[in-house]
């Protein structure tokens, strides 16, 4: 199958640092490679693929140097190339924000599949989403599609990761370490719950942590005045090399969250490496964590810090083994390619008719 991936071009493929959706783009394109499909990747050019890259921007956004950007410009200029090459292509999935590429390819929406990595219950969304109905679009979590029922959901497919990515050492974490909190540092992930669990338990707490331009002001006038440095550590924002550790020397993590995650990436890097997951309930979590058996979901601090005794317990062996029967990139990859494959044959049946 000839598929080509459109990155956004705010982060490199993968990722230097924090970036989610670069990671798993990059993931599945490498999956995608390995099952022997003739895949070809749109991103910047400082991606890193065993793909075909085609380079839409020297470097990605976040790492120009250049003080005067166009973000928009940029992402246009990469489409206007997409659709130059869209009969290259048996399958063309979009990744990037939203429906930006929509009005480009209206006259073949069935050439394309769309995944939204974000939330979708912002205002104008689905007006937007309305106009487009007949683009097949694939949710990451059932929770995350449940927020715009009406759109043509083609499938959901949770993420991957790949199965050596991280190595587990299961007696590391488990002889007490510490808890993690691994994200941005946003009201939306919520370190300050995390901080009050760590405080309330007895535990330490290690923040590895993205704090964006965005979020410097919460930083510096709610988390930064808890941090003491002993019981409360701030790492800072951490590469793919050191998650392995970190997180698997981490008695849990704790994923706190106060918004509705379309996912939660960091949750399954935690069962990689056999960690137990505390999180809230909220968005995906109750559909990724499986309760009591690779973490709890709770509803308040007060649960959080009952449910610790249970939570440090749990079977760093058994987390492993869901995360090798649920989250692998190769899962991830064939139910994609499930998916192409019905776009494809539902494409072939409009044209025949």
């Amino acid at each position: 199958m000839r598929i080509a991936h459109v990155a956004p071009l705010y982060e490199s493929v993968p990722p230097r640092l924090y970036g989610g959706t670069e990671r798993i783009i990059s993931y599945l394109v490498e999956a995608l490679v390995d099952l022997g499909h003739d895949v070809t990747l749109f991103a910047s050019g400082d991606a890193r693929t065993s793909a075909r890259l085609v380079a839409c921007r020297e470097r990605a956004l976040r790492l120009d140097p250049r003080p005067l950007k166009s973000e928009i410009a940029a992402h246009l200029s990469m489409l206007d190339e997409v659709r130059k090459r869209a009969d290259d292509f048996d399958i063309i999935h979009f990744h990037l924000s939203h429906f930006l590429h929509f009005p480009f390819f209206r006259e073949m929406p069935g050439r394309t599949v769309t995944t939204p990595h974000g939330r979708l219950d912002y205002a104008d969304l689905a007006q937007a989403y309305g106009r487009f109905p007949q683009f097949p679009m694939i949710s990451i979590s059932r929770s995350q599609r449940a927020r715009f029922a009406s759109a043509n959901w083609l499938a959901t497919i949770h993420h991957g990761l790949p199965l050596d990515l991280y190595e587990p050492d299961f007696e590391a974490g488990a002889d007490g370490g510490y808890l993690a909190f691994l994200g941005r540092m946003s009201r939306d992930k919520r370190p300050d719950r995390a901080i009050e669990i760590a405080r309330r338990t007895g535990l330490k707490l290690k923040l590895a942590a993205k704090v964006g331009d965005g979020d410097r002001a919460y930083f510096e006038e709610v988390v930064e005045p808890l941090i003491d440095g002993d019981r409360i550590e701030f790492v800072g924002e951490i590469g793919e090399d050191q998650k392995s550790r970190f997180l698997g020397n981490a008695a849990a993590l704790l994923f706190p969250i106060d918004w509705p995650e379309p996912f939660g990436l960091a949750v399954i890097e935690a069962m990689a490496c056999g960690t137990p997951v505390m999180a809230w309930s909220c968005g995906a979590m109750p559909e990724i964590i499986d309760h009591g058996v690779t973490g709890f979901v709770v509803e308040t601090t007060e649960d959080a810090v009952a449910t610790m005794p249970a939570l440090l317990q749990l079977d760093r062996r058994q987390i492993r083994a869901v995360f090798e029967r649920r989250f692998t990139a190769d899962r991830m990859a064939r139910d994609y390619v499930a998916a192409y494959s019905r776009a494809i044959e539902a494409r072939q049946r409009a044209k025949a008719s």
